[in-house]
């Protein structure tokens, strides 16, 4: 999705230079959170990372708390970058070739991996600061599932009381718990299954054949 242009974000640097600081910070923020948490990573930590000063930071960002919110932003990014067949997911082989492009990167060594996005949220889901930032990424997330679902249901492709949202949200929550059981059991099946079971759940609400 289209962020806009620099000129419409009053937050990112008009100089090429002023955002590749920014992109530096947001970057070394995002890594340090994912591997020891919000909590345990200091913004001194951060700024030795990515070499840059207080002063460059203070520019760019009010403190800790807004530069969190755009490593949700960054994270969400990196994400879909990831899993480019989300955009193509207004079929039954749409919806199949996403999910296998997300078993397959994390069966590659080191996998299966932590959901960026869902291990942020799971530290901070109470904080009420940062839970629309949170819903609105997971939402965004969501928002191609459910206008490809849409679409199959706009064909006829699903029942008329199939609730394409729902469903979408069924997907992520099977994709969620799946990456989150799989990391900690080691186990890609683990996730391969989870996922599989939902797309079987989308199956059931398939429109039936004439």
């Amino acid at each position: 999705m289209s962020q806009g242009s620099h000129s419409e974000n009053p937050k990112l640097p008009a100089t090429q230079r002023g955002r590749r600081s920014r992109a530096a910070i947001v970057d070394a923020a995002a890594s340090m959170i994912y591997q020891r948490g919000v909590g345990a990573t200091s913004l001194d930590d951060v700024l030795a990372e990515a070499g840059c000063g207080k002063s460059q930071l203070y520019h760019y960002f009010d403190g800790k708390s807004d530069l969190v919110q755009a490593v949700i932003e960054r994270q969400l990014e990196m994400i879909l970058a990831a899993q480019p067949e989300i955009e193509l997911v207004d079929s039954w082989a749409g919806l199949r070739r996403w999910a296998d492009q997300i078993i397959a990167a994390h069966s590659v060594p080191g996998g299966p991996f932590a959901c960026p996005l869902g291990s942020i949220a799971a530290e901070l889901k109470n904080d009420a600061a940062f839970v629309p930032s949170l819903d609105r990424a997971f939402s965004r997330w969501e928002q191609f599932l459910s206008d490809g679902l849409q679409k199959m249901h706009d064909r006829g492709q699903l029942r008329r009381s199939a609730q394409p949202q729902r469903l979408a949200r069924s997907l992520m929550a099977a994709l969620q718990g799946g990456m989150l059981l799989a990391r900690i059991h080691g186990d890609v099946k683990i996730l391969q299954d989870s996922v599989d079971s939902a797309l079987a759940g989308v199956r059931s609400k398939a429109a039936p054949k004439h």
